[in-house]
């Protein structure tokens, strides 16, 4: 008996490379829907495999491609994880879908936090990566209303905020 060695894929599926995203890296399967090519690019990223990102991006999108950029720029990041926020359609009887995910990596000993929704096309039965927007920072909606400090503390002391659990915290 032999052992193999199992690797989780990095596409953060808690799935081993060579069960995930390997045969579609390779080109033995394809991907059934829009987050299961978003989570193969993302990993054919980590693994430098440029021709599948080549491949699997839309016709129409392939112009704006510069392999060696991408290669040079996947080569220098140090891909740490893949977290899919939500999906939009995708499915396997869809033929558009959007995949809203955020990928963080370091690169020159910084880390990035790459959030982004990417959109998808299946023509046939292939799905392309069809183009991707960054997602911009929701603004912080309060739960509560704000406590000014000369307001009663929310504490019931009968104390002003100010002199009481605002110098606590």
């Amino acid at each position: 008996m032999t052992d193999v060695e199992t690797v989780e894929c990095p596409c953060g599926s808690g799935t081993n490379y060579d069960a995930c995203c390997e045969p579609l890296i390779k080109g033995e399967k394809k991907a059934e829907t829009a987050e299961q090519l978003m989570r193969s690019r993302y990993t054919a990223y980590a693994k430098v495999e440029m021709d599948y990102i080549f491949n699997t991006t839309h016709k129409d999108q392939r112009t704006d491609f510069d392999p060696k950029e991408s290669k040079r720029w996947a080569e220098e990041s140090d891909w740490q994880s893949l977290k899919i926020i939500e999906t939009h359609e995708g499915g396997p009887d869809d033929t558009t879908g959007s995949v809203e995910f955020l990928a963080n990596y370091i690169q020159d000993g910084t880390e990035y936090d790459h959030h982004e929704i990417a959109t998808f096309v299946k023509e046939g039965d292939i799905w392309f990566f069809e183009d991707g927007q960054p997602v911009k920072p929701r603004p912080v909606v309060r739960e509560m209303p704000k406590i000014g400090r000369n307001d009663p503390c929310h504490c019931g002391s009968g104390k002003k905020f100010k002199k009481c659990c605002m110098r606590a915290a």
